[in-house]
């Protein structure tokens, strides 16, 4: 590396915080070899907080119905070529017993923006899953809600919520969402969901639309300054049925290397090999694991349903059950060093082994 990119990312290490102006040059200055460089040194981090670990979630998409109209998305309310459809409570317990037997500890329900998502629904859900599974946690990826609505479902028992910022850009936000909606109440939302005690997850897609270097260093100051307990982050992947149909696709390499910054600056943070990784490229999780992810979220959801709910083309659909893909990720897995636990996955507060510094 060159003497001014090594001392950029020794201060990251060193002191977790960069200027943004830093953070641009280090996104301008990737290299496959600086990239090398950097995801070594975030396993190393990683290692020193949670050893060979990689914890698993268990994704359940609970209903594809939503209000929104968010240009990328393939549930956007405007594609009516989208096959709608709702779980019901009994269907969303039988895969989270599956996943329970095949080892996952944490339930994520996602779905879109909508009124059939209710509060009583939903806080019911997370009490039975709660009272049928002592000790899991559930995590909620349902959108923006009120404050009230994010009271009641803590209350219920939900543990995380996971809430993309999307872009800590403004404009750019604007430039990705219809008029309707707002990146001041996006930030209320992530603001309203830490006050209220959750664990929170945020992120964003790498290589969207309108992204510049600099807009990625916006962001990863937001991640620095807000500090999440998760960051999923995932290349931007186009759909058919959005007004980005036309646009390229993120890459992997940007989003490893990016995965690795992150890593150095909160070594203690969960972050996901995501699926639209291994949308692009068959080991795309495992690129992303190698560069200091930790935490790979299988769909449980039933096959018939998977399909559906296609937030872009090209999503991984697979009909194999929660074993067969427990099963397959720690083959995968073993020849990186790395193993998948039994266990809820919670973010490290301390460690003997690394101070998590803010």
């Amino acid at each position: 590396m060159a003497d001014n990119v090594t001392s950029l990312v020794d201060s990251l290490a060193a002191g977790r915080s960069l200027s943004a102006d830093e953070y641009e040059r280090l996104v301008t200055a990737r290299t496959p070899q600086l990239a090398d460089e950097l995801a070594g040194r975030a396993r190393e981090a990683c290692e020193r907080v949670y050893g060979d670990a990689v914890f698993t979630r268990a994704l359940i998409e609970i209903s594809n119905v939503c209000r929104n109209d968010c240009y990328y998305c393939g549930i956007r309310r405007s594609n009516r070529d989208c096959a709608r459809y709702q779980m019901d409570a009994e269907q969303v317990m039988a895969c989270a017993r599956e996943g329970w037997r095949a080892g996952f500890r944490t339930f994520v329900l996602q779905g879109g923006e909508s009124s059939i998502l209710t509060d009583a629904w939903l806080g019911d859900l997370v009490r039975d899953l709660k009272a049928s599974f002592p000790g899991c946690a559930v995590t909620l990826s349902v959108g923006e809600r009120s404050r009230d609505s994010y009271r009641h479902l803590r209350e219920a028992g939900a543990d995380r919520y996971l809430l993309r910022h999307e872009t800590a850009t403004p404009a750019h936000y604007q430039q990705l969402h219809p008029a309707a909606m707002s990146f001041d109440t996006r930030m209320e939302c992530l603001r309203n969901l830490r006050e209220l005690g959750y664990a929170v997850g945020t992120g964003f897609m790498v290589g969207s639309p309108f992204q510049t270097p600099a807009r990625i260093a916006a962001d990863l100051k937001f991640i620095e300054h807000f500090k999440p307990e998760m960051c999923g982050i995932g290349p931007f992947v186009p759909h058919h049925g959005t007004p980005f149909t036309n646009e390229g696709a993120g890459t992997v390499d940007l989003t490893c290397y990016l995965l690795s910054l992150i890593r150095l600056m909160q070594p203690a943070m969960l972050l996901p090999a995501t699926t639209a990784l291994e949308a692009l490229e068959p080991d795309g999780r495992e690129r992303a694991i190698r560069a200091g992810a930790n935490v790979v979220m299988p769909n449980v959801s039933p096959a018939m349903l998977q399909e559906s709910y296609e937030l872009y083309d090209r999503k991984p659909v697979s009909k194999k059950t929660a074993f067969q893909k427990r099963a397959e990720l720690e083959r995968k897995l073993a020849p990186l060093g790395r193993r998948l636990v039994v266990d809820r996955g919670d973010v490290a507060e301390s460690s003997p082994k690394e101070d998590r510094r803010g």
